[in-house]
């Protein structure tokens, strides 16, 4: 099938058109020259042909999203979205190189590479979702590479909000890397899709081919389908990937959507189990704040208490009494000695007086400010009581890896584990961690669950040396 030349690039104010970069079945991408500030961008203008207003509608919300998720390092910046003088909506982007899809059918990714972009890109993935952002386009030519080698997730064309999907909506597919609930129509998305995709993508790159696609065999869109659907995945055929992240990829791809991670965070942190068990750089994974993170209900509230109970001593306006003059009244003329006697009576009384008001209004702080302090803790307590404690780490060690691992003490939906290892702190919902060292290391380890911010009861610390088997 013959390929469509590029349409004729739009005049954009403030920018000079450069040539063209891509083209796709929407849109096509032309490099561009912004004038100030002087800068190369990627700008991506919806084809003539296909612009009626529900796309025109789907173009900015692609737009808005962008604009929203833009600020994280792993998701391409939008710098500006309008539409050109002939009517075509376009988006002026940060300008990156070829997709990952022009490079791992070229030459293998290194594990280390791939185990990174799966955890730079996951974490990305995990902003969107907790935005409400399903990407459902997850694949290699939809990850980019910026200037500085670090890959980034675009294309949130066919993105939805979660659960708002239009049953009616005809959703784009990528088939060697779609979620078998997918591609039969079970299901328009869900984060376990996403979680399929990704994992898929990470296969790709690993493997040089797509998770069912057999080289040299039949791999047209009915066939690939009927094996996705059978759902089981081979593997990579690298003897460099170590089984246990091909135990990863091919729960993450699991047919079942209940047997793959919950959560794209807990399929990072598999991936960051296995850098550690591989003596690798754990990849940070950069993630957005959650809004209870920044200032909590309970946190604001105790600090108000606080501020309240010592308001009386910090905010209280200090009088300024004037001394006795010894025989001079008010209106200057000479006192006699009685008068100088009962005003001194007075003033000690007054003295006195005051300052027994003190010390009433200090005990008074005091006791407000104790009665607080024991609610808050009665509270947190009371919040803590019923967070569920770990209380059975069991640790394997095999060559440079300790394998920890604990039984689930009874959490919620929501919960995750804080495990602290030699300082450092980490979260996910997996029951098992993997610290790797050298032979003589101790590893330590504790796990607390986290419920709505707060974290339970520690376990006691758990400690292997590496070598004692």
């Amino acid at each position: 099938m013959a390929r469509r030349l590029p349409s004729t690039p739009p005049v954009i104010p403030g920018f000079t058109y450069v040539h063209v970069l891509g083209s796709g079945g929407f849109a096509d991408v032309f490099l561009y020259e912004q004038n100030m500030p002087r800068r190369q961008v990627a700008v991506k203008v919806l084809l003539d042909e296909v612009v009626d207003d529900r796309v025109r509608q789907m173009f900015q919300s692609e737009a808005n999203l962008m604009a929203r998720l833009g600020t994280h390092p792993s998701i391409v910046t939008v710098f500006q979205a309008s539409v050109s003088s002939d009517g075509r909506p376009y988006l002026v982007m940060e300008l990156c190189s070829a997709s990952l899809s022009e490079r791992y059918r070229r030459e293998p990714v290194a594990v280390s590479e791939a185990l990174s972009i799966g955890v730079r890109v996951g974490a990305a993935l995990e902003t969107a979702h907790r935005e409400g952002v399903l990407h459902r386009d997850v694949k290699p030519s939809n990850i980019l590479q910026t200037a500085y080698g670090a890959p980034v997730l675009s294309d949130f064309g066919i993105a939805a909000s979660l659960g708002e999907s239009d049953p009616d909506e005809l959703v784009g597919m990528s088939i060697p890397w779609s979620a078998p609930e997918v591609l039969l129509d079970e299901s328009r998305g869900s984060v376990q899709s996403d979680v399929y995709s990704l994992a898929a993508t990470l296969f790709s790159l690993l493997a040089g081919r797509s998770p069912f696609e057999i080289p040299g065999g039949k791999n047209g869109a009915a066939d690939l389908m009927a094996r996705i659907d059978r759902g089981s995945v081979k593997p990579t055929g690298r003897r460099d990937v170590p089984p246990s992240l091909e135990r990863l990829l091919a729960t993450a791809m699991a047919r079942r959507v209940t047997e793959r991670p919950a959560a794209m965070m807990e399929f990072v942190r598999g991936l960051q189990q296995v850098e550690a068990e591989l003596g690798i750089a754990q990849t940070h994974a950069d993630v957005a704040l959650e809004r209870w993170a920044v200032t909590t209900a309970s946190d604001a509230a105790d600090r108000t208490m606080l501020r309240d109970a010592s308001a009386p001593l910090s905010g209280r306006r200090r009088r300024t009494h004037r001394p006795v003059r010894g025989g001079v009244g008010a209106t200057g003329g000479s006192q006699s000695v009685g008068t100088v006697h009962r005003s001194a009576s007075t003033a000690r009384v007054r003295a006195q007086s005051r300052k027994a008001l003190i010390w009433a209004t200090v005990l008074t702080a005091v006791v407000v400010l104790a009665l607080a302090v024991t609610t808050t803790l009665v509270l947190t307590r009371g919040a803590t009581s019923s967070i569920p404690v770990v209380s059975d780490i069991r640790a394997t060690v095999s060559g440079n890896a300790v394998t920890f691992r604990w039984s689930n003490p009874g959490t919620a939906a929501g919960d995750t584990y804080m495990i602290t290892s030699n300082g450092s702190t980490s979260q996910q919902t997996g029951t098992t961690f993997v610290v790797s060292g050298r032979p003589g290391d101790e590893e330590c380890v504790s796990v607390a669950v986290n419920r709505a911010g707060k974290n339970g009861t520690a376990s006691g610390q758990k400690c292997v040396t590496i070598g004692d088997g």
